[in-house]
This record gives structure tokens, C-alpha cells and sequence, in this order.
């Protein structure tokens, strides 16, 4: 098949772009790279340095394309707060203006990159699809906004669409910006050099933490199977583990004597995320195959950032 990824030299991006291509697929990115690693990318991937809402060059990159993965996002939940309007124009303007751009070329089918933040606080969980959204922040309510953009758009121009909302996707490659690092890359630099982790609140939030290879497994079968058309998706590890679990599986598995402090003043976020998954089991035939423990021990072994620690381990 024919791909186009949006973002494609992002952690998820790049992940996805790669094993496509290793599959033999024929495969189109594009990023602007302003978070993106395009070293991250197989050399075998067409690679677009461009704007998401540069229609002209959507134009160009979408034919003959069987399949587009819209993943090109702002993604800090920290910064949105500081900068919803880059956000909206980014996000919500960059997946409409795709839309657009596929309808224009009569491109068949859309997966897109949603997330498991558009549920924010619920009462119950597991969290199931059919939860009323709950966004608690203007990166939340962006991903909300572009998954009602997708898949309307996708009713009006005959598009296959599928939004799967991923849960918090951990792996070899992640970034870890300086300003507001993904929580478990920035565990893992600090128990293996030694270092002082920080944990907001008292720890007992609980997140669902996936591996990127998981995620991809998802995607690449939602990119094909048929009869899922205007479907949103859960995809996570369906297991809830607490900030003080994850800290001390990360300080086990790195041997390490890292000091643990907590911050009673700072927001804890959401208290609990878990994903359900029956779903994704019923439509996807998905099941997460690594564990949390095995997935930490994956980025371990195959994150050059992290050897200092764990060869001497």
C-alpha cells in the first residue's frame, strides 16, 4: 500500500513510518520538525520537510496515496495551557486543512492520532468510548476537536476514518525537551544517572502506560481492516499503575539510588487513566504484548541515553 504520515519524524511517527516500510509498503512523510528527529527515520521513507497546512504541498504528497496517518501535533499538555491559540492553528487547522487536501485528491482512508486526554476526569474507569469527553486542557480539547472534524468531514466526502485514542505511549526514541519531558524517559535519565525524581502531588495518580510498539501494532491494523469506518478506538495497556509504582519499577529495573521527591503543591492532573480495550479487541483484534516491566526494560537496552546506568547494572 501507498502511506502518507503526518509527523512522521516524531516518536510515534517515525515508529509507525519505519515498520511500514519494513513491511514494504511505499511510504510518504511529512514534519516540520520543530520537535521531530528526522534521523529517526529509514532512509527508505520520502520524506517531506513542510507545514501541516500547507495545502499545495498536501496536494502534491497525497496522490496516489491509499491511506493518510494524521499524526503531525502539538503534544505538550504544560504548553497548551500557555499557548492554545499555536495550538488550535496546529492542530484542529492542521487536521482540517488535511481533510480538506484529501478530499481535493479523493484519498480513501484517514487514521488519526487522537489521545486518551480527551476523557480528563471521569468517575469510573476503566474509560470506555462511549464516555463523555471531559477535556482538561486546550491540547486535550484540540485532539476532541480534530477527531469531530475527521470524522465529519469523512461523512460528508465518502472518507474512511478511524480515530484512536492513545493512551501514554512510552519507548526507545522518545523526546525528552527540556521544558515539560514525557514522564517516563524523564524517570528513566534520572534513576540512571543518579539523579533526583520528582513526583507532583503524592504519586497516587494512576496512568495507563503503553509501548510505542503496541501502538503501532494498532495502527498498521486499523490502516487496513475493513468495516471500522467513523470508529473511535481506545488503544492503551488496559493496566493502571500509580506515578509511585512506575517509580519504583524504573529505580528496580536501573538499580538505582535516585532520590524521590514529592511536590504536595503541584497539580497531580488527572487521578486516574486506564484505557478499556474491548473494542480494539472486537474490531482491531488488538492485544498489548509488552509489558510495562518488559517495555521499560526495552527502552533500557535499546535508548543509547540510558546505558551509562544499566550496563553496570
Amino acid at each position: 500500500m501507498r502511506f502518507l504520515i503526518t509527523g512522521s519524524a516524531g516518536f510515534l511517527g517515525a515508529a509507525l513510518a519505519n515498520h511500514l516500510v519494513r513491511e514494504g509498503h511505499h511510504v510518504r512523510g511529512i514534519d516540520d520538525l520543530s520537535t521531530g528527529n528526522p534521523d529517526a527515520m529509514d532512509d527508505a521513507i520520502h520524506f517531506t520537510r513542510g507545514d501541516i497546512n500547507d495545502r499545495p504541498k498536501l496536494w502534491t504528497l497525497l496522490q496516489e496515496i491509499d491511506c493518510v496517518y494524521h499524526l503531525a501535533a502539538r503534544v505538550a499538555v504544560a504548553e497548551s495551557v500557555l499557548y492554545p491559540k499555536e495550538y488550535n492553528a496546529v492542530n484542529v487547522g492542521g487536521t482540517v486543512s488535511l481533510m480538506e487536501a484529501m478530499r481535493d485528491v479523493g484519498v480513501g482512508r484517514v487514521v488519526f492520532i487522537s489521545s486518551g486526554a480527551v476523557y480528563g476526569e471521569q468517575d469510573s474507569q476503566p474509560l470506555k468510548e462511549n464516555a463523555t469527553p471531559n477535556p482538561g486542557s486546550p491540547y486535550a480539547v484540540s485532539k476532541l476537536a480534530s477527531e469531530f472534524y475527521v470524522h465529519t468531514i469523512g461523512r460528508l466526502w465518502g472518507i474512511d476514518t478511524v480515530s484512536l485514542r492513545v493512551f501514554n505511549a512510552y519507548g526507545p526514541g522518545q523526546g525528552l525537551p527540556v521544558a515539560h519531558p514525557p514522564v517516563i524517559p524523564n524517570f528513566l535519565r534520572q534513576a540512571v544517572k543518579e539523579g533526583t525524581i520528582v513526583i507532583h502531588s503524592d504519586g497516587k495518580q494512576t496512568r495507563d502506560y503503553v509501548f510505542v510498539d503496541d501502538v503501532v501494532r494498532a495502527a498498521v491494523s486499523a490502516g487496513s481492516v475493513p468495516g471500522i469506518n467513523n470508529l473511535i478506538i481506545n488503544i492503551g495497556s488496559g493496566v493502571e499503575t500509580s506515578l509511585r509504582e512506575l517509580v519504583q519499577m524504573i529505580l528496580h529495573l536501573t538499580n538505582s539510588k535516585a532520590e524521590v521527591i514529592y511536590n504536595p503543591r503541584s497539580d497531580p492532573g488527572v487521578l486516574r487513566m486506564c484505557a478499556d480495550l474491548a473494542k480494539a479487541k472486537e474490531v482491531l483484534n488488538y492485544q498489548p504484548q509488552v509489558s510495562l516491566e518488559e517495555g521499560l526494560q526495552l527502552t533500557l537496552e535499546k535508548d543509547k541515553r540510558f546505558h551509562t546506568k544499566v550496563t553496570a547494572a
